[in-house]
């Protein structure tokens, strides 16, 4: 899947929850936020998303032609609409940023070796969601 993006992330995570875990395949997701409005998808191209879990605030897409995770889109009340998008699926050249903290830590399964702020629970996690966006 492609994807055209405008401007640079809001910020970049490295996500330990268990439903990233498991959408991932991965110990951990490495994801950069984008506004809903900087992420231009193409018509051609399909994602199958679906709810993991309820409430229904984020819905996580896979590419039908690969399968991979591609995108996952954000609609936490009080905050702008926003998509995640795998790091690795972001272009080369590209204005990636380096990560800016770990969230959900409490559900790793290996430490980090990284100086990263590592928020753990659910609401420290959701409020780094919160703060984030408005430095973007």
């Amino acid at each position: 899947m492609r994807l055209r993006l405008r401007g640079a992330p809001l910020f970049r995570a490295l996500c330990h929850c268990t439903i990233r875990q498991a959408f991932n395949d991965a110990p951990r997701a490495d994801i950069c936020v984008f506004r809903d409005r900087d992420v231009i998808r193409n018509a051609r191209e399909t994602v199958a998303s679906r709810v993991h879990k309820q409430p229904p605030f984020v819905r996580r897409g896979t590419c039908t032609d690969c399968g991979r995770p591609a995108m996952e889109t954000l609609w936490l009340p009080m905050l702008p609409r926003m998509v995640a998008i795998p790091s690795g699926s972001i272009a080369a050249g590209s204005a990636i940023r380096p990560p800016d903290f770990n969230m959900f830590y409490h559900r790793r399964q290996a430490d980090a070796e990284d100086a990263l702020p590592k928020h753990s629970g659910f609401l420290s996690s959701q409020a780094r969601l919160r703060w984030r966006p408005c430095a973007g």
